[in-house]
């Protein structure tokens, strides 16, 4: 595994974005409305940025309302999905997905419960 990417919540991804590329020099790479969202990735060495905008109620809606803008969640790549998802039941960790379902860009992707993983939002995506 390594790390892909922090998803990050905020009220208006394309404005975030805009001050990332201008502060950070970072590049837009992909942007999508998926799940009620618009997902903005912005490259970052062999990472990414996930700027996460709510389009309607849901999950970020609710995380912004609770929380304000900041990191959702942090995201680790793997090739084998199904292998991560069998290791963290291994070890007692609390699956919010028991299977991967789809994610942005055509990824599969799956997480984990914060109260389990040091109060930290997990996700595997298998690219």
């Amino acid at each position: 595994m390594h790390f892909d990417h922090a998803g990050i919540a905020t009220e208006d991804a394309r404005e975030l974005a805009t001050l990332y590329e201008d502060l950070f020099g970072l590049e837009a790479v992909h942007e999508e409305e998926f799940d009620g969202m618009r997902v903005v990735f912005l490259e970052c060495g062999e990472s990414y940025l996930e700027l996460l905008e709510p389009l309607e109620d849901g999950t970020i809606a609710r995380y912004l309302d609770a929380n304000g803008a900041g990191i959702h969640h942090l995201a680790l790549a793997t090739d084998d999905i199904e292998g991560a998802l069998e290791r963290a039941r291994k070890h007692d960790v609390t699956l919010i997905d028991e299977e991967p379902r789809p994610g942005a860009w055509g990824h599969e992707v799956a997480f984990l419960h914060p109260k389990d993983t040091g109060g930290i939002l997990v996700e595997f995506v298998e690219h």
